[in-house]
């Protein structure tokens, strides 16, 4: 039985023997999975899909490669998958992108600190449903799933390299088309104040 240290190869090398043992894997990431889907799809939408990725992760847990200690990006890949589905399963993409939450989930303790996604909401899901699906991918993936440049590639099977320019375009793309939610000092409905860069999706890989 793996201790406590264990990595994620391991437990699920070992959870094809004892099941019990991917078990883990769930408490080990199912929260960051679900911040993803939520700030992707919204609140209700997102749980679904976070259930979905680890149901799938699961039954497909026979073909993981153990020779990556981490299961974050492979999680993360079928998280996105399973996005994608819905997306081309619901009417548009405009649509499903509409159901992004308006309001930051007070029960997520977790900031989105490079786009606040939330607060830009009824914008940045006009802003992304604009973006070509090869610069969209990796700039979701970095901005709302918080992964780095490498976890990226390794979802999307592209070199980092590739990363760094698709998001470098879809930056360029989305300062041309979004614009800052202020709120207005009497609390009512936010104004729009144009010309500032909220598409900053620094690599952590870069630091350190």
């Amino acid at each position: 039985m793996p201790g406590a240290d264990a990595t994620d190869a391991e437990l699920i090398r070992h959870s094809l023997e004892d099941p019990e043992e991917f078990r883990e894997i769930f408490e080990r990431h199912y929260e960051s999975v679900r911040r993803f889907a939520q700030r992707v799809v919204g609140r209700d939408a997102g749980e679904e899909i976070a259930a979905q990725t680890f149901l799938i992760a699961f039954q497909r847990r026979s073909t993981y490669d153990v020779g990556y200690p981490s299961a974050r990006s492979w999680l993360f890949g079928i998280a996105y998958n399973v996005v994608r589905h819905q997306l081309r399963a619901a009417r548009s993409e405009h649509d499903l992108l509409a159901r992004l939450p308006k309001e930051p989930d007070a029960t997520d303790p977790i900031a989105v600190e490079t786009l606040d996604a939330a607060r830009l909401a009824p914008i940045l899901r006009q802003a992304l449903s604009e973006l070509r699906e090869e610069q969209r991918s990796p700039f979701v993936l970095v901005a709302l799933g918080e992964l780095t440049y490498r976890e990226t590639a390794d979802v999307l099977a592209i070199p980092v390299g590739s990363v760094r320019s698709r998001i470098h375009r879809a930056r360029a793309t989305l300062r041309e088309l979004l614009t800052v939610v202020r709120e207005t000092p009497d609390g009512g409905d936010a104004e729009i104040a144009p010309g500032t860069d909220v598409t900053t999706t620094e690599d952590p890989d870069r630091h350190g």
